[in-house]
């Protein structure tokens, strides 16, 4: 803080000229734009349609009369300006011609600082100031006597107080007098350092002013010459960035139980941009079309590339290698022989065995999923049925769910935009638009609430249950009667002239129901007291070494709903659906009242006071596929497979009978290696002690058993590699066998 309050003094002692930063920015500003045309200024056109985006951005457009040739200026802010400049569209509806869109620019602050020779950024730490005056000579006052000479250095330096307590804000200025001495001076709120030479006083001017000049730049004034003769219709349009304008509803049920609510929507719009919407278009479209934002306005320098100056370098007697003409024509991509040591060597890609061939040809199966299809909806607004009280009526009826009567500060009354014709949507791709009949009124700055629907639509009180939710919630399932869709938003439920509950919504397009959750239903308890489940072989298809295996199975779940209250409930209790395997279906006569992708919604009945009961019970197949190519040894799975479908044992014992004899090869020949084993010990052994009886009549003996060793080890050897020949044909066999195997049953053939 104490270097902060520093610096704000050394700037204020700097005894800067007394021009007017504004001012000389201003002059930057004008010698950087065109010359004034002939034609006269006219003020800015006013804004006649607005069309707000849920992805942040709005669609403006200005409209207006000229006469003659006239310049027209609209004011916008540098950001926006962006936006204007990449969708900008200017249409003379008279036969005028535009001769041309001018705006205020000015080289940016940072490339105009690095012009200056003080080296100082945007917004520099007051150690970067004082660094760059290092060498200037300056006037330091408030610490003692005053010092005159020029900056070494400043200096940060820990302190130590009596108590020990170290401090870290202390800094020093360094300066060298003019008699050669060198002084410090504390840097305290009470010091005052003030420039003496005049060109560098100039010069900290000139960055001050070039600082202040971005804050005039946020105003950008863009002018349009407009060229023509007699009146004529100017329209200007654009996107800006805007505030997401949100959706919320009203559902406002009567005092008398009845299959129906009335239905309010409203838009809260925000003003953002600086200029007044008086009786505008207002057009509110539920969608995000792409967007984004490209720094048009801003003067971009781009970097070049820094090229040494050539120097002349003495140079030593070389010799250089001769050229091959052949290998120059092959490099030039010429049909001439190459050299030898370029050629290319040949090479061939390993070939599988007969085996593994087999393996590669098995083949799965694809599933191939069905397209979709898009369509282009487009509708009108239904007549008001509910005849809500007009302003100046005298009627004070209502539901009392905000139905205010007068309009200021940019709030509408609900009748504005609920007669016949006043809101229609139109929907096109995979958004909507709501368009307000009547103009509306929102000034720079403020924001408003514009109904966009009130409608009378069918609704039933329900309790909705899911196994995945923590309690029963209470809920009304909406159907939209009408033809305006409800976008995204909040809700708000009253009941008996009450608030109820809340709770969001998805679009609901027309003639679509939703359930709206919006509290808990405390006197509801439900749970799931039983889960059964049963499951058969119902087919059987073999085809190449594939076998799939087809399980029916039947899932039953039994749920209980207790009701503990005074009103009879109706409950929809949503059950998951099997989404992991196609075919399964409701087993019985009992019927879904809704499905979704992903559940069963079912309707229980449940009085007051009573417990009743749903049992759930599901009817499908799963699947077991075991692929013989890639794992031929499967004689246990054939085994128990045979035992489950007798029908398929001649089919499946030869490939069980090639399995074992397979098995009964690898027995032995994992017994001969043990032999093996045994045998090259005892060779190695008799080798040994013969070598340490060498020239001993003992030696004799060692070498009759190294001979028997040696025949045996031989012969062991000879046997296996028999064996193994045996298992490759063995293995051919089996794999023949395989490919040929073809079954398909069913439990309905048997």
């Amino acid at each position: 803080m104490r270097l902060q309050a520093c610096a704000l003094l050394f700037a204020f002692a700097f005894s800067l000229s007394a021009e007017n930063p504004a001012n000389s920015s201003t002059s930057r500003t004008a010698a950087n734009s065109p010359p004034a045309a002939t034609a006269p200024l006219v003020k800015d056109l006013p804004v006649r349609k607005v069309v707000l985006y849920k992805s942040g951005v709005g669609y403006f457009e200005h409209a207006g009369s000229v006469s003659g040739s006239e310049r027209v200026a609209i004011d916008f802010t540098s950001p926006q300006l962006n936006d204007v400049l990449q969708s900008l569209t200017v249409l003379d509806e008279g036969g005028g011609r535009i001769a041309g869109v001018d705006y205020n620019s000015t080289t940016p602050i940072g490339e105009q600082l690095n012009k200056l020779a003080l080296g100082l950024n945007d917004y520099p730490a007051t150690l970067a100031v004082y660094h760059a005056l290092r060498g200037q000579r300056v006037d330091v006052t408030g610490s003692g006597a005053p010092v005159t000479g020029r900056i070494v250095n400043i200096e940060f330096r820990k302190e130590t107080d009596k108590n020990g307590a170290t401090s870290e804000d202390h800094y020093f200025l360094i300066l060298a007098t003019d008699s050669g001495a060198l002084r410090t001076a504390e840097l305290t709120d009470a010091v005052a350092v003030r420039m003496l030479d005049p060109s560098l006083q100039k010069q900290f001017d000139e960055y001050l002013g070039i600082v202040a000049s971005g804050q005039e730049q946020q105003v950008r004034r863009l002018t349009l010459e407009d060229r023509g003769e007699g009146q004529r219709q100017l329209r200007v349009s654009y996107i800006s960035e805007i505030p997401v304008w949100k959706s919320t509803y009203r559902i406002v049920f009567p005092r008398q139980q009845e299959a129906s609510a009335i239905v309010q929507g409203w838009a809260v719009v925000d003003n953002t941009i600086g200029a007044d919407w008086d009786d505008v278009q207002l057009s509110l479209v539920a969608g995000a079309p792409q967007s984004f934002i490209q720094p048009l306005s801003q003067p971009i320098y781009t970097r070049r590339p820094e090229v040494p100056i050539a120097t002349n370098v003495e140079t030593t007697p070389q010799t250089h290698e001769a050229a091959n003409a052949t290998y120059l024509d092959w490099v030039g991509n010429r049909d001439v022989p190459l050299p030898a040591d370029a050629a290319a060597q040949p090479s061939e890609a390993p070939t599988g065995d007969a085996l593994a061939r087999k393996k590669r040809a098995f083949s799965g199966i694809i599933n191939a999923a069905p397209g979709a299809a898009s369509q282009t909806v487009a509708v009108e607004a239904e007549a008001d049925a509910i005849g809500m009280p007009r302003a100046g009526s005298g009627s004070s009826g209502g539901y009392g769910a905000g139905f205010g009567g007068g309009v200021g500060g940019g709030v509408y009354r609900p009748s504005d935009a609920i007669a016949a014709g006043d809101v229609s949507t139109s929907a096109y791709d995979d958004f909507f638009e709501y368009e307000l009949a009547q103009p509306v009124t929102i000034h720079k700055n403020q924001s408003a609430m514009v109904p966009i629907l009130q409608e009378t639509v069918p609704v039933e009180h329900v309790t909705l249950w899911s196994e995945r939710g923590i309690a029963p919630l209470r809920a009304v399932w909406l159907e939209n009667k009408s033809k305006l869709t409800l976008d995204s938003g909040s809700f708000s439920i009253f009941e008996n002239g009450e608030f109820a509950g809340e709770g969001l919504l998805d679009p609901i397009h027309p003639g679509e129901r939703r359930l709206l959750s919006y509290a808990a239903d405390q006197a509801v308890k439900i749970k799931v007291v039983d889960r059964s489940g049963d499951q058969r072989l119902s087919h059987l298809h073999i085809t190449r070494g594939a076998i799939v295996e087809t399980w029916m199975n039947v899932a039953g779940v039994t749920y209980s709903a207790n009701n503990t209250g005074d009103e009879d409930r109706t409950v929809l209790i949503e059950h998951p659906r099997h989404n992991d395997a196609g075919g399964w279906t409701l087993d019985g006569d009992l019927k879904a009242a809704e499905e979704t992708p992903n559940l069963y919604r079912f309707r229980l009945q449940v009085p007051a006071h009573s417990t009743q009961k749903l049992e759930v019970r599901e009817r499908g197949p799963e699947y077991t596929t075991v692929d013989l190519n890639q794992n031929p040894r499967q004689e246990e799975f054939l085994l128990d497979l045979v035992k489950r479908v007798p029908d398929a044992q001649t089919k499946i014992e030869p490939v069980i009978d090639a399995e074992a004899a397979l098995t009964a090869l690898d027995e032995k020949i994992a017994d001969l290696k043990k032999v093996e084993e045994t045998a090259a010990a005892d060779e190695a052994r008799d080798r040994d002690n013969l070598t340490a009886l060498k020239g001993n009549d003992a030696a004799r003996r060692f070498v009759d058993e190294l001979n028997r060793a040696e025949d045996q080890l031989q012969a062991t050897r000879k046997q296996i590699a028999d064996l193994e020949q045996q298992k490759a044909d063995a293995t051919t066999k089996l794999y023949g066998v395989i490919n040929s195997l073809s079954l398909d049953w069913s439990e309905t053939a048997k």
